[in-house]
């Protein structure tokens, strides 16, 4: 599913027009990013966590020449499932 299909699927479970639906998906993931960018952590119970993980720097090598560099320390946000989420998940084996 990608954002214009959530988009579509909100306007129609909540009986709401297009750009309303759009409007709603957008704040709510410009609120997300928002308080991941300040370091903030965001917990949906039954779905999942959202946290920043800190690395440190390290030294790597350039995939092209082989040359080692190094990698400047960085942060990136790190999803943990939730546990009734990954029970639902798992249930429908394929």
């Amino acid at each position: 599913m990608n954002k214009s299909e959530l988009i579509e699927s909100l306007a129609q479970e909540i009986n709401v027009p297009h750009r309303e639906a759009a409007a709603i998906t957008n704040t709510v993931i410009e609120t997300m990013t928002e308080a991941l960018a300040k370091g903030e952590s965001i917990e949906i119970r039954g779905f999942g966590s959202f946290v920043i993980k800190n690395y440190e720097s390290y030294e790597g090598r350039n995939p092209k020449t082989g040359k080692k560099i190094k990698v400047k320390p960085k942060k990136l946000p790190f999803f943990k499932v939730g546990k009734d989420l990954r029970e639902q998940v798992n249930s429908n084996k394929r």
